[in-house]
């Protein structure tokens, strides 16, 4: 093989290297974008409510006991009063929420926020405390039912909670140490007797990107319906009924203390140790399924596969055609691949994906297929060539829209177009065309 050929394989690789530079300096302005994007959001967050998690209803029932010490070296007896506290959970608890979605915009981005109308409901079953109210070393406290809240900013309205059958208004504060922030209501005195209550709190409540309830009851279920129709479902328990349609979703969750080991997990929270507790939560996720960052980084990934398919195309038509292009014409043509990214990423923050992937695509095959003519000598063979490049951003799109099945899609049609150069390429003497160049170049 002539060292011209030689040189040609050389500079085109160094074509190639210098453009997957540019291509990793694409995918760094995508990085950059995202990182404008997640401070925008942050700053939008800062101005509202964010992810939000429910905790309860817990029915507390504090007293202080007097405990004796043990006696000092003389024998003298003393006693201190220790903090203690009833702590119930439900034995039936209800969630039912509908959520609203709205979107608030800081410059050309907007976050995704919520208005979601819950109610909890079900039936608490208060101790019988009749033998230990006779102790006179215990003094007892007011009882009180306490409702952990995320993010206090997201409550607009102030929540009311139907015990018993009587209303009462909440107060600020969970009043528990281990649910920071939240919600209380002092509740008259108990009696001592064992009763069921029924209960039922109407809550309001506003937040970004995330709902969870944390299903405290012996039995608990949970039922959302919302008109977002992309919502993710994570967390340890999935729903057990799901319908998604182009009004929305609805979504029901079921669980028991049998699963989920729910009552353990609380009391271990209250001694300090609440990561299985949170972790048990009954999460929903709130987000855009098309985000135009990903998508481009995810197209930017197949740019080094377009411009080897390209080159060969046109290395091929050297070969068939009996022509010569210059590296330089290689080099402008990768460019204008690797600028095709960036051209996505400016109109797809303007537009919706499809139309500045459609943009894109067809300024960047128009503007080939005209250069590719005077390249390759035809028009003809630019417009063959402007085909070719059109045809590799349909199947590159139809790879974006798949997620399970992208990485398949892209090494069987990198196989084919082995495959294609091989089976055109079957009946070339390369040692000949070695020859033919050095007797051109005499």
């Amino acid at each position: 093989m002539s060292k011209h050929l030689t040189f040609k394989f050389i500079a085109i690789g160094v074509v190639m290297l210098v453009l997957m530079i540019a291509l990793g300096m694409v995918e760094g302005m995508v990085a950059s974008r995202r990182a404008y994007k997640t401070e925008a959001l942050s700053s939008i967050a800062d101005g509202a409510a964010g992810m939000q998690r429910v905790e309860g209803l817990v029915w507390v029932l504090p007293f202080r006991k007097k405990v004796m010490n043990a006696p000092d070296e003389h024998g003298v007896q003393t006693y201190h009063w220790e903090e203690r506290e009833y702590r119930v959970l439900p034995d039936q608890l209800s969630a039912d929420g509908d959520i609203r979605t709205y979107t608030r915009k800081r410059d050309m981005y907007q976050a995704l926020l919520y208005h979601a109308d819950l109610t909890l409901s079900g039936d608490i079953t208060l101790p019988d405390t009749r033998a230990e109210r006779k102790d006179p070393n215990i003094i007892w406290g007011k009882p009180f039912v306490a409702l952990g809240i995320s993010d206090m900013r997201g409550i607009k309205e102030i929540p009311v909670l139907t015990w018993n059958g009587i209303d009462h208004t909440f107060e600020p504060g969970s009043k528990m140490k281990k649910i920071a922030t939240g919600i209380h209501i002092d509740l008259p005195e108990h009696d001592g007797d064992a009763r069921t209550i029924h209960f039922q709190v109407r809550l309001p409540l506003e937040g970004m990107d995330e709902l969870s309830v944390v299903p405290l009851g012996r039995n608990s279920d949970l039922h959302l319906k919302s008109d977002w129709r992309s919502p993710s479902f994570v967390g340890r328990y999935l729903p057990d009924v799901r319908v998604f349609s182009a009004k929305g979703f609805d979504a029901q969750w079921k669980t028991s203390w049998m699963s989920n080991g729910m009552n353990e997990h609380f009391e271990q929270c209250m001694s300090g140790q609440c990561d299985q507790y949170r972790d048990v939560a009954l999460r929903t996720r709130l987000f855009e399924p098309v985000d135009v960052y990903m998508q481009t980084d995810r197209a930017s990934k197949y740019g080094i596969l377009f411009m080897i398919l390209t080159f060969a195309a046109f290395f091929l038509n050297e070969i068939m055609r009996k022509i010569s292009i210059h590296p330089v014409q290689y080099g402008l043509v990768g460019m204008s691949l690797a600028i095709f990214f960036l051209l996505l990423l400016s109109l797809a923050e303007q537009l919706p994906f499809w139309l500045a992937y459609l943009i894109a695509a067809s300024a960047c095959v128009i503007q080939n297929g005209l250069y590719g003519g005077h390249a390759l000598g035809s028009r003809r063979a630019g417009l063959i060539h402007a085909g070719m490049l059109a045809g590799l951003y349909g199947i590159l799109y139809l790879l974006l829209c798949m997620e399970d099945y992208a990485l398949l899609c892209g090494t069987l049609l990198l196989f084919a177009a082995l495959t294609a150069v091989m089976m055109l390429t079957r009946k070339v003497n390369w040692y000949a065309i070695g020859r033919n160049e050095v007797q051109e170049a005499a």
